[in-house]
Parts: structure tokens; C-alpha cells; sequence
């Protein structure tokens, strides 16, 4: 059953019975008794589960960070503190036993990692519109709109605590038969682009800690351009989920599988890219030649702006500062009070930090073994979809209604071995903005 169906049974009048399974495609029947006392503002407890379990139906396939950890229900009367556990390897047992003689023997080691759970949410308040008797397409949209919402809400929760990680490789800047390692982020370029030696490097460096893998598999979480630089480096190599023997097998995303690594395509992997300098703007190009000069004109639009720390940048790949920003007031041109006095000619680079040098994004490819990290469920009260009719709260004239969200999530990081960020450029690097 569809959004909308749902939220029209709902309309119709006041639920006063449901009898379903938990599968929202099978939700059973109905008895709807139209014009029943509503004023109350609430739901029954049986169309409370119903709608949160609808929700969870529309949200969990987009929920790609979170498909590989451990999962967690959420901690009921113990406080805000939820326990993960981490097993430690077992060391080599070479010691010869004596014959006749029980060893000691050994314990399983079972370290548990506790993490702090937070609440999101949010909602949408509407004037007079859920009806008794009819529904105002509105609410629909809403739905759909906060189902979205939630998605990206909960999945960025889990990626940016897995691209915080210490396990980090940087994929080598390649311009023709030239190859030059990069051992920084911020030397990372437009020509660092993912290829088919970084993957079975990566894929080498988590079999070399004997990561387990996945369903047999390591798993990747890659941005569409960078699969994109990717798939053109590895030709035929490059196997699609189109080819697989068993496709009733396919991971939330996939797109293919290349030595030994299935990847999951999201278009929310992260992507660092310079930091905002004034007005939205990310990138500046010089506008005219500067010798030894603090005083540079670009060709952006800016704001005027004295910033009581000075804005961090590169300037054609080195650390600069910028102190002040003038704005011309008839024609508009932007100039920039750098720290340092600068020698440029007309369409060099400045571009804020966080990312690469020449102004370019940077990409996390996440490489998974098992149990790397652990996360929330979305189930058991993970996320709930709240429905408020006319007449709640401060109501007095039933003339406003409601419908929102809440989550508790957390994710928490466990074996940092058994992950790796690799940060890459892409031909896509110079348009990317960060997510």
C-alpha cells in the first residue's frame, strides 16, 4: 500500500479498528466509522504503529550508510546510552598441549563501546486542512516530502560519523605515464581519479587485517562520479549487477562489483569541498594580473565584508588569508585584502580551504568489512511518523494540523581496520559542492 493510500484511509474519518500484520503491503482491513468523535486530536495506538511502520517502509531503502552495522535496538529505560560490542581476535595458539593434560584454554574477548543517542525531527504544520470526510492532496506531498527529509537526515547521521574515520588512503595524481603520490587531502586534484589498482589495493589492505567481508564481499560506498572515473578506468573488468548470477542478491544501491568489492552507488558519499568564502561562493577567479600585491579584484560576486577572523584560503595552491572585501557600488566589482602580498596573472585560482589546493572536491569511497561500525535500527522506536489533526494542542478553533517525524540515531565507529576512506579527485571535481 502507497503513501497515499494510507493517508486517505486516514482522511476518511476516525480509524476505531485495524487488523494487519506488521507488512505494510498487507495491511489488512479497515473498519471506518466516518463522523466518530475526532476532536480529541490524536490517533489510535494501532494507526500510531501502522504510520510509523509505514514510514520506516518509504525511508530504510534509501538508508545506504547504515545497511552494513551492527545493528542496535534502542535502549528502553537504561537512559540515552546505547552499547555496541567489539570482538577482539583470538592470538595463535602454539603453544603444544601436553598430552593427558587440560590446557587453560582462553576467553572470548567482548570489548563493549557505548555511544550516546540523539533525537532528530521535524514537522509541518498545515491551516485547515485535514478534513473528516475528504483529504487535501497537501498531505500527501507533506508525507512524501518528510519521508525524503528523514532519509538524508538519518543517512548523513551515520556517513559523516564513517568518514570521520583514521583509516585513510589518497588515490595518486596520474597525468599521462606520470604517477605522483599524494599524501594529503589538500593535494588531492581533479587527475587523483579512482582506479582499478586503488581498489585492489584497498580491497588488499582489509584482507591483510583479515576484515571479514560481507556476504563474501567487501563493500564500497561510492559517489556516481567517481564510479563514473571508475568504470572508465576498468573497462571490461567492471562487472554489472546485470551480469550477476544471483540478482535476487543485489545490496541496497549496488551497481557492480570489481575484484573482490561489491559498490553501492549514493549520490550522498561525501564530498569535501572548499570551504564557503563570502556570499555562497566557493571559488574566485582574478580578474586582472597583481605584482607583489595585497589587493586582488575577482570576477565573483561578493558582499562587503570586514570577517573579524581572516577567511583561510588558497591562492593558486598556497595559504593565504583573506582580511577584507570590497565591493565597487557602481560596477560591482569584488576586492579582496589578502594577508600576504601575492604575485598573479588574470584567471588564477583562490578558493577556500578544506578540500583540494586548486580548488577541488574531494570524494570518500568507503571501504566496509563486517561489524566496522555499528548503528541505531530504524525500528522499535528508531523513527516514528507523528500525525496531528485539527483541534491539538493550542487549537481552540480546529484550524491547524500537523505532520512530522522524530528519529533516534547514533553510529559509532568500532574497528577502524576494517574501513578505509579513499579520498579521490574526479573529472567532476571542479563543479562538486559539498553534501
Amino acid at each position: 500500500m502507497d503513501i497515499k493510500n494510507i493517508l486517505q484511509l486516514f482522511a476518511a474519518g476516525d480509524v476505531v479498528n485495524y487488523a494487519g500484520g506488521s507488512d505494510v503491503s498487507n495491511a489488512g482491513t479497515y473498519n471506518v466509522n466516518a463522523g466518530s468523535a475526532v476532536s480529541t486530536g490524536d490517533l489510535a495506538p494501532e494507526m500510531k504503529t501502522f504510520y510509523s511502520k509505514s514510514l520506516i517502509a518509504l525511508v530504510g531503502p534509501s538508508l545506504v550508510h547504515e545497511q552494513f552495522g551492527q545493528k542496535r535496538p534502542i535502549p528502553r529505560g537504561g537512559g540515552k546510552s546505547i552499547e555496541f560490542r567489539k570482538f577482539s581476535k583470538l592470538p595463535k595458539a602454539l603453544t603444544p598441549i601436553t598430552e593427558g593434560v587440560t590446557p587453560a584454554g582462553n576467553k572470548l574477548r567482548v570489548t563493549a563501546v557505548t555511544a550516546t543517542v540523539d533525537q532528530y525531527g521535524d514537522y509541518i504544520e498545515q491551516t485547515d486542512m485535514l478534513e473528516l470526510t475528504a483529504i487535501d492532496p497537501t498531505i500527501v506531498e507533506t508525507t512524501k516530502e518528510l519521508s525524503a527529509q528523514s532519509s538524508l537526515t538519518l543517512d548523513t547521521v551515520v556517513r559523516n560519523v564513517l568518514v570521520g574515520g583514521t583509516n585513510v588512503m589518497y588515490v595518486p595524481s596520474v597525468s599521462g605515464s606520470t604517477v605522483t603520490e599524494i599524501t594529503s587531502r589538500a593535494n588531492i586534484t581533479g587527475l587523483c581519479r579512482l582506479r582499478v589498482k586503488d581498489v585492489f589495493k584497498a580491497a588488499a589492505e582489509l584482507k591483510a587485517v583479515n576484515a571479514p567481508k560481507i556476504g563474501g564481499s567487501y563493500v564500497a560506498i561510492i559517489h556516481p562520479h567517481v564510479s563514473y572515473d571508475l568504470m572508465q578506468d576498468a573497462g571490461e573488468q567492471w562487472i554489472g549487477i546485470q551480469k550477476y548470477a544471483n540478482p535476487q542478491n543485489i545490496l541496497r544501491g549496488e551497481i557492480g562489483q570489481l575484484g573482490g568489492v561489491r559498490f553501492v552507488e549514493s549520490t550522498e558519499a561525501k564530498i569535501f569541498a572548499p570551504a564557503v568564502i563570502n556570499n555562497g561562493v566557493r571559488r574566485l577567479t582574478v580578474a586582472a594580473n597583481v605584482s607583489a600585491s595585497t589587493s586582488v579584484t575577482v570576477n565573483e560576486t561578493l558582499v562587503a565584508d570586514t570577517p573579524a577572523t581572516a577567511i583561510p584560503v588558497y591562492v593558486n595552491g598556497v595559504a593565504n588569508t583573506i582580511t577584507a572585501i570590497a565591493v565597487n557600488d557602481s560596477t560591482g566589482v569584488a576586492t579582496l585584502t589578502l594577508g600576504s602580498a601575492v604575485t598573479l596573472s588574470a584567471g588564477a585560482t583562490i578558493c577556500g580551504k578544506g578540500a583540494g589546493k586548486d580548488g577541488a572536491a574531494v570524494y570518500a569511497t568507503l571501504f566496509l568489512g563486517e561489524n566496522a561500525y555499528g548503528v541505531t535500527d530504524i525500528e522499535g522506536g528508531g523513527l516514528e511518523l507523528i500525525v496531528k489533526q485539527r483541534g491539538y494542542g493550542n487549537d481552540p478553533l480546529n484550524q491547524r494540523s500537523s505532520v512530522g517525524w522524530k528519529a533516534t540515531k547514533v553510529a559509532k565507529r568500532l574497528l577502524e581496520e576494517y574501513m578505509i576512506r579513499m579520498e579521490s579527485g574526479s573529472e567532476f571535481s571542479y563543479e562538486a559542492e559539498e553534501n
